[in-house]
């Protein structure tokens, strides 16, 4: 099931460092005053003259190609009605982000302080020359019916109102599949609307382009059954008048094929879907409360196929899983409008992604063992990669074959490579790594659970299913500290190691650390006595099996909180030395550097079994690696010690493990660029396999590089991740944030399952 979001976590989310959720970021280089002088005055007169003369530059010149209006005056919003424009922002803020991280589309939102719908059509059609396409949102019905159409007549960009469309080109993927799936047509579905406003209204349009038929809808508004007896109806509604006098919802649903809910919660019984037709269609997908809950649904019919508007359950019509994608095929072949051919487009680019079969990541994203095309997977999820390359080249190809496209001399192999690759190659490795701590849901003992950061960590840990947290301290203060910052953590196991009813297991502890260390330098008392502190009572608790993993660190020095780890936990088989890594998430993708944290000067052959350790870990995250052994030369360009050192470990690489893409020693720059690469070292086996994977001659520059990318480059840095340790310990930065931390639990849990698959 869903978690329910806090309050003070929303807050918090929004407020924190810069306030909202979107900044606008340069995409030239601004560095120097010639940067500036051609960025602005006097250079920026030429591409200006240019678009004078002919107005189609301005694609070629400026960011109009690629940049969306989310505009709305916030008359419609989510569940909360008529908030206004001001309340409405974080919203449509909100949309800009999905924009971005789901089609790389750029976006400013605009909030309207207007209801006057004259008013807001002259506001919009001013913007025109400033955007590439529009998405209206959060417009109340019926204003918005005439909004969208006097400006899909009036502009020669795409424009959409995502409320009505969004949903109803999901709906109607959803539809064809379920409707395949019970054997049904749509030509003789008989279809039951609940709700007549915008997005009601758009979905029963767009079911009668593709087939169904208008004499079997019946309609409801919040009068009741829309009729062709009422006199008080309006053009839109007209149109899904019935010819049957219907005196209520129950009796309408006798017989039908397909429910359709867009209104409001709990109005459908049990009793209702009893009396439809064998092997119904139920879309409730008023939010958050269905028109009929789920479990009630499936208990009442196991035949019934159902869909909600809800993430935590099957079937979810969302419409993050249309906007993105119609407008990057929209853009990209410049269409002059988003017309009833590419919505199609759509909806059969969605429905026929769904019979596909579906990539592990998705999988582990929403923790199933294998998604695939039926009752319970009518629609892909949110989190499927392959929608971008899907949907949008439909879309385009449909804007083309319809005469709406500008841009018609399109490659259109080259096109599909470019949306496949247009968000980056990372993966999304942080996303997976956190869907496969859920799938494995491990426990991990907190060391410093003490720390206000710690137990925030872990209460996000917790409600996310990430891991199970068990704190390690003084209950009397956690307690204190989770009262007075308002952190919500029942139902977790909290031990005091220097608790007096714990002093038996530390006996039991001490004896098994004194039968490791007898002989170096440990008596039994010593033994015992060391576990009152938390780092060696938690490494034993991981050891003994009674926990899986260990985060700790958080609140002292590296070398102190690493000592217990080796002496209890010790290195996996054939492993001489460990090592520390950090993966940076870059737009490049993933990069791991190694070693940051634990070898000062390793030897040619310590960089052999550094990159062997680097390379099996991101293989157990499915990431293919790419390693280079960094260094001032460039393959045998100096004969210093250092530059030597690293030419030395890729000879026996090379000769030891030629499966793996690995050179060096070669210089940063170099090994990320490309063109540079392959002209002057042609034979280099990083030409078009970019490294990620940074093996340094010595801690201190792994150190400082990594930092200085955080830093600098502004970039997320995940760890420090131990390698080759025999279970799973991870010592965190001193001061590292709470979201460092919950991602230190995640890696914390894959690692804990791969080590125990191999043993």
């Amino acid at each position: 099931m869903q978690k329910e979001i806090r309050k003070i976590d929303a807050l918090d989310y929004h407020s924190k460092g810069k306030p909202g959720k979107i900044e606008v970021i340069p995409t030239k280089e601004t560095k120097t005053q010639r940067d500036l002088a051609l960025a602005y005055s006097p250079g920026v007169a030429e591409p200006c003259r240019e678009i004078e003369k002919n107005p189609e530059d301005v694609y070629k010149y400026t960011a109009k190609g690629n940049l969306v209006a989310v505009i709305s005056n916030g008359t419609a919003v989510l569940g909360l009605g008529d908030i206004g424009p001001l309340a409405s922002k974080p919203v449509m803020e909100g949309k800009g982000l999905l924009f971005k991280i789901y089609a790389d589309i750029d976006v400013f939102d605009i909030e309207i302080d207007t209801k006057d719908t004259e008013e807001f059509i002259r506001t919009v059609k001013a913007l025109e020359p400033t955007f590439g396409g529009i998405n209206l949102e959060d417009i109340k019905a019926p204003e918005c019916f005439e909004i969208e159409r006097r400006l899909k007549e009036e502009l020669n960009i795409p424009i959409m109102h995502d409320d009505q469309h969004g949903t109803a080109i999901i709906s109607s993927a959803a539809l064809l599949n379920a409707l395949e799936l019970q054997g049904k047509k749509i030509e003789d579905a008989k279809i039951v609307v609940s709700g007549a406003g915008a997005s009601a209204m758009s979905c029963s349009k767009l079911y009668l382009s593709l087939g169904a038929k208008q004499e079997n809808f019946v309609m409801f508004d919040s009068k009741g059954a829309i009729t062709q007896s009422r006199t008080d109806l309006d053009a839109m509604k007209q149109q899904f008048a019935t010819a049957r006098e219907i005196n209520s919802l129950s009796e309408a649903m006798m017989d039908a094929d397909v429910f359709i809910g867009l209104s409001k919660g709990g109005i459908v019984s049990g009793e209702m879907l009893l009396g439809m037709a064998p092997n119904p269609i139920v879309f409730a997908l008023a939010n958050p409360d269905p028109e009929i809950d789920y479990e009630t649904a499936i208990a009442t019919r196991p035949d019934v196929i159902m869909a909600t508007g809800r993430s935590d359950y099957p079937n979810q019509v969302n419409n993050v899983l249309g906007f993105p994608y119609i407008f990057r095929g929209a853009l990209d072949v410049r269409a002059k409008s988003i017309n009833e051919e590419m919505k199609l487009a759509a909806v059969k680019a969605l429905a026929a992604l769904a019979k596909k079969p579906v990539p592990e990541m998705v999988n582990m994203a929403y923790q199933e063992k294998n998604l695939a095309f039926g009752p319970l997977y009518i629609i892909p999820k949110p989190m499927d990669p392959r929608l971008l390359s899907e949907v949008s080249l439909a879309v385009a190809h449909a804007a083309v074959d319809s005469n709406v496209a500008l841009k018609t001399n399109i490659d259109w192999a080259k096109y599909e490579e470019e949306l496949q690759t247009r968000l980056g190659s990372d993966d999304n490795i942080l996303k997976v790594i956190i869907n496969k701590a859920k799938q494995y849901k491990k426990r991990v003992v907190f060391a410093d659970a003490e720390n206000f950061k710690t137990l925030k960590a872990a209460q996000i840990v917790k409600d996310e299913g990430i891991a199970i947290p068990i704190l390690l301290g003084n209950p009397k203060k956690i307690n204190a500290i989770l009262e007075e910052n308002h952190i919500e953590l029942t139902d977790v196991q909290i031990i005091d190691p220097k608790d007096d009813s714990n002093e038996e297991l530390r006996n039991e502890y001490g004896q098994i650390l004194f039968t490791k260390r007898s002989r170096k330098g440990y008596n039994s008392y010593e033994a015992k006595k060391i576990m009152r502190e938390r780092n060696y009572f938690g490494c034993m608790m991981v050891e003994n099996g009674e926990a899986d993993a260990l985060i700790t660190g958080l609140t002292r020095k590296y070398p102190d909180t690493l000592r217990p780890v080796l002496e209890i936990i010790g290195v996996e088989p054939n492993v001489k030395k460990i090592a520390g890594m950090y993966i940076m998430l870059t737009k490049r993708g993933p990069i791991c550097f190694a070693d940051t944290t634990i070898n000062e000067f390793p030897t040619a052959q310590e960089l052999v079994d550094i990159t062997l350790l680097a390379a099996k870990e991101l293989k157990s995250l499915n990431v293919k690696p790419r390693v280079a052994l960094l260094s001032y030369s460039n393959f045998g360009s100096s004969d210093l010690s250092e530059a030597k050192k690293m030419k030395e470990a890729v000879k026996i690489l090379h000769e030891q493990h030629p499966e793996i893409i690995v050179d060096g020693e070669i210089q940063g720059s170099i090994a990320f660029n490309g063109e540079l690469l392959k002209e002057n070292y042609p034979f280099s086996q990083l030409v078009n396999n970019a490294p990620n994977i940074l093996i340094f001659p010595n801690l201190s520059a792994g150190n400082i590089a990594y930092h200085l990318m955080m830093e600098l480059g502004n970039m997320e840095a995940v760890g420090p991740i131990l390698l080759g340790l025999n279970k799973s310990v991870h010592v965190l930065q001193l001061g590292s944030t709470v979201r460092q931390i919950v991602n230190m639990v995640a890696i914390a849990s894959v690692d804990a399952h791969v080590k125990n698959k191999r043993k």
